[in-house]
């Protein structure tokens, strides 16, 4: 039997003796039920309400509809649930549980939704640093970059005795002639080189930068403002610098030397330092071909640049055969030698920051960070933080919520899928609002976990 469709109904092949119809006239059913357990992350954290007051908003009360916390609340929710692009929320002003996430369940005019539309977001999203006459709507960078680490700040109960900041810089690629675009010849596309500065899973910045710099260029300038940040409020706390070796520049690693900031980064191969190691290779490829297997030697050196580096510093070598070949690798470190021999530093420690690429990939994959096609690079960084402040709500959910679930290490994408897109039946009454999810839901018992910990927090908060 052909398949049938019209404007009201979708016919498909009988079951049976049944005949299977299917239409859009179910009345208030939501795919984004699960979100009530954002809306309580965010409760706990307070992340949009605070996101919003880095606006400055000079439009007149009387003639405007929705506020700049309705506008963030819906950015960040929206991306959350997977919808990046601000055309979805034509459709998803309508939504109840939208509405229900933005704290407004229904428009003051008739002639409104509970939530903006596309319009009015592109207002919100094209903001500049100061109000004008066609941009009421503005934003305070300055604002917007401390509350990453405030909110990072907060995710700890006590000062912790010893944090590492991950480094690292990612491409953006570009497909159209958007402002600070540039060729990479590394990455062999027109792209933004984005700076991306992490804590295990906890995003502490993300500085939009053009292709056309230096993979470390502005990095020093974000390190000291986030670490005078942290050490204002732990003042005892140890801080370790990790980076592969686009970041080894001497005017890092002086400052970090000269401000009691620790240091564990790569460092690119030269002639000079495999010549160093040339005993120690041989070794390892003696070794290689007895067992069959890659084989490795550490060696460590105090080492000094004939020209770019100020004075001399610890280097750990790594003199490995794998495969037929050699694979010599490097760090440079200020971590005494009472932190751990170098084999320890760059196995445990250095080798750790692997984990980070994972991190940028939630960011860029699961919430649209790379999504920056509008043409300004004021409008892409805005819209770059948006996309961080909804990792922040997402990872904070996994952080509280999930702990002592399954789902405890799972990534933005897997929550999102599982946890988020629940289908409901939603019902509004004078006394209540009734979210009738479905009951064949397979992650049931994780989600009562997760409202059961957000609810905890909440008390004792």
């Amino acid at each position: 039997m052909p398949t049938e469709c019209s404007a009201e109904r979708f016919e498909f092949a009988p079951l049976g003796q049944r005949v299977v119809v299917a239409g859009f006239d179910g009345g208030a059913i939501t795919s984004d039920a699960g979100a009530l357990l954002l809306k309580a992350t965010d409760r706990s954290i307070r992340l949009t309400r605070r996101f919003a007051e880095c606006f400055i908003d000079r439009r007149r009360p009387e003639l405007i509809e929705h506020t700049v916390q309705t506008l963030v609340c819906q950015r960040v929710f929206g991306i959350a649930l997977g919808y990046e692009d601000i055309n979805d929320h034509e459709d998803l002003r309508h939504d109840p549980v939208m509405a229900l996430l933005a704290g407004k369940l229904r428009a003051t005019r008739r002639d409104c939704a509970p939530v903006a539309g596309k319009s009015t977001l592109n207002r919100l999203e094209l903001s500049t640093s100061l109000p004008t006459r066609y941009h009421k709507i503005a934003h305070d960078p300055a604002e917007i970059e401390s509350l990453f680490v405030t909110l990072f700040l907060e995710s700890y109960k006590t000062a912790p005795a010893e944090i590492v900041l991950d480094l690292d810089a990612t491409d953006d690629p570009l497909h159209g002639h958007q402002e600070g675009r540039f060729f990479h010849g590394y990455y062999d596309c027109y792209c933004y080189l984005p700076l991306y500065i992490f804590c295990g899973r906890k995003l502490l910045a993300a500085k939009l930068r053009p292709a056309n710099i230096d993979g470390a260029a502005r990095s020093l300038e974000e390190v000291v403002r986030i670490v005078s940040q942290i050490r204002a409020c732990w003042p005892q706390t140890r801080i370790i610098l990790r980076a592969d070796s686009g970041f080894t520049r001497d005017a890092l690693m002086t400052w970090c030397e000269a401000n009691e900031v620790d240091f564990i980064f790569g460092l690119a191969k030269n002639v000079r330092l495999v010549r160093a190691i040339g005993a120690e290779l041989m070794e390892a490829k003696e070794e290689s071909h007895t067992s069959g297997q890659p084989a490795r030697r550490f060696k460590e050196l105090t080492w000094k640049t004939r020209k770019s580096w100020s004075r001399m510093r610890r280097v750990v070598a790594k003199a490995e055969w794998t495969q037929g070949e050699a694979n010599p690798r490097f760090i440079v470190t200020s971590l005494t030698t009472a932190y751990g021999e170098g084999r320890h530093l760059y196995e445990k420690l250095y080798c750790a920051r692997g984990e980070m690429e994972n991190r940028i990939k939630e960011c860029q994959l699961d919430l649209f960070a790379d999504r920056t096609s509008a043409w300004s690079m004021q409008a892409n960084q805005l819209r770059l933080w948006f996309a961080s402040m909804a990792y922040v709500l997402v990872s904070s959910l996994r952080r509280i919520g999930l702990q002592k679930t399954d789902m405890a290490a799972a990534t933005c994408g897997t929550i999102r899928r599982k946890l988020f897109k629940i289908g409901a039946l939603v019902t509004i009454s004078v006394r209540r609002i009734k979210l009738a999810m479905a009951s064949g839901c397979p992650y049931k018992e994780t989600f009562a976990a997760a409202h059961q910990a957000l609810v905890a927090a909440a008390d004792t908060s």
